[in-house]
């Protein structure tokens, strides 16, 4: 019988894992047609793709806001991954959980310009008594925004770790 590596192993034990129902929202924001700007619904691919399309509710938010609030009152945990100026070099990957993700949003300038509508969105699942307990912001610095449907080199590097940081986070809250 031949070997199985560690990593055939842990591949094939990750995805076992996440075929379980969950009510966990994985929502990508973001333009496509606007190089980087579209780093959060490629993450979200990836995810889907990686995980498989039952381990969490993927949902491609694009630019929308309120027409996801239905998405949201039904999940009791909520990835949302978007492109976002957190003031560091391109391709950053910054994560944002719970009281400081509402603080991230709600901070002095506006970092992504799906910011407003997701505030929004998340100010209407509170006020409906919906808001998930376990919500996260992964954020992606981008390098361009500009007329391309391809991502900049250093962005799509960086969807590695973000796809390992997000699949920790949804780990960690399917254990919870």
């Amino acid at each position: 019988m031949p070997a199985t590596s560690n990593a055939m192993r842990t591949a094939d034990t990750e995805a076992a894992w996440f075929e379980q129902p969950s009510g966990i929202l994985v929502l990508g924001f973001g333009n496509v047609l606007l190089s980087d700007d579209g780093a959060g619904v490629r993450l979200m691919e990836r995810l889907r793709d990686e995980l498989g399309a039952t381990a969490a509710e993927f949902v491609d938010g694009g630019t929308m806001s309120f027409g996801l609030l239905a998405h949201v009152e039904a999940a009791t945990s909520i990835l949302v991954i978007d492109a976002a100026n957190i003031h560091e070099p391109p391709a950053t990957v910054g994560v944002f959980e719970g009281r400081r993700m509402d603080q991230f949003l709600r901070g002095f300038r506006r970092r992504t310009v799906h910011e407003v509508g997701l505030v929004d969105l998340l100010d209407c699942a509170r006020l409906l008594g919906c808001l998930p307990r376990q919500r996260a912001l992964l954020c992606i610095q981008p390098q361009c925004i500009e007329w391309s449907t391809s991502l900049s080199a250093p962005v799509e590097r960086a969807l590695i770790d973000a796809a390992q940081r997000a699949k920790a986070i949804l780990q960690r809250w399917r254990a919870a």
